[in-house]
């Protein structure tokens, strides 16, 4: 069997069990591609498979991402007798320490918003109140950048303050319900926006410029690191990435269990209500939230404290 073909072949298998499976796809076509489009499956060497993992330079993330996806690969092929045995390597490296997001303080978080008036230096496509309402949006429900900025209108029921999320990571669609507060917000918003010039393709969009076009996922990135410039917000802990748009997300479920540990409230039995709230296929991507800050850590800690203690023997 040619590698080609099998590749192809797994690539559709993976994808008819509904994954999109674009990532692991890349990265297989790129092993293919090294390995050579007529190579035969069986003739692959452990050398070959080696050198592909590595790449250029040390050891990282993407070493492992790379091995994952041939993992997958040859599992398939040796299930269906295309090949006896794997050429993956027995022994992997030490993974690196993994990404830390960035958790905003509240202070922290009305910087950024009251910064938003003020951060531009020149007239820019992209107003400050797209910028705001897409801040408060995004850590008001923890939306993925990309789940907000393909809302339509239609998606942001006004009356019943929820979210219809389509176009989410795992095709699904979910409904976000949101805040009063928030709701205001995006009334405010959309009302500016509607008496604002449209681009005619796109006037069913929530957010856009101020020609009325889409935003761009660059454009909103780009803009948000000005604003963090200008509002002096910045990592001293050595991380390689400066904190992101995405990292609104983050600081939306750890302050939300922050919140309900003070609450008292009955954090695992939550846990999967928020899973599905932030539209995680899995409940272990949402649990990791559990140790991402000493404060959150401080409120779990109280809290088995007080139940330790509860459960004590007194004299």
């Amino acid at each position: 069997m040619i590698l080609h073909e099998l590749i192809e072949r797994y690539i559709v298998y993976r994808q008819t069990l509904g994954e999109r499976f674009k990532t692991n796809a890349s990265i297989l076509r790129a092993f293919r591609r090294a390995i050579g489009v007529s190579a035969a499956v069986s003739d692959v060497r452990p050398e070959q498979v080696e050198s592909f993992l590595l790449g250029v330079g040390p050891v990282t993330s993407a070493w492992h991402a790379r091995y994952s996806a041939l993992l997958g690969f040859y599992r398939y092929a040796i299930n269906r007798g295309h090949v006896a045995s794997s050429p993956l390597p027995r022994v992997q490296p030490r993974r690196p320490p993994g990404f830390v997001p960035y958790i905003y303080r509240h202070e922290e978080l009305r910087a950024l918003v009251q910064a938003t008036d003020c951060y531009q230096r020149r007239r820019c496509h992209l107003e400050p109140i797209t910028l705001r309402t897409a801040l408060l949006l995004l850590y008001g429900t923890g939306l993925r950048v990309h789940e907000a900025l393909t809302l339509t209108r239609d998606d942001v029921d006004m009356a019943n303050f929820v979210l219809t999320v389509r176009h989410t990571k795992f095709y699904k669609t979910r409904l976000v319900p949101f805040s009063s507060q928030l709701g205001l917000a995006l009334a405010r918003y959309s009302s500016r926006r509607l008496s604002a010039a449209s681009a005619p393709e796109n006037t069913g969009v929530f957010f856009t410029m101020r020609d009325g076009s889409r935003v761009s996922h660059d454009t909103m990135d780009r803009n948000f690191r000005h604003l963090c410039v200008h509002a002096g917000i910045r990592r001293d802990d050595g991380a390689r990435y400066q904190p992101r748009l995405h990292d609104l997300r983050h600081t939306f479920a750890v302050h939300r269990l922050t919140s309900w540990y003070r609450q008292g409230a009955d954090v695992q039995n939550l846990l999967p209500k928020l899973s599905v709230y932030l539209g995680h296929a899995y409940l272990a991507a949402t649990q990791v939230y559990l140790s991402m800050t000493p404060e959150l850590l401080t409120e779990a800690n109280a809290r088995f404290e007080r139940y330790a203690g509860e459960e004590s023997p007194h004299d």
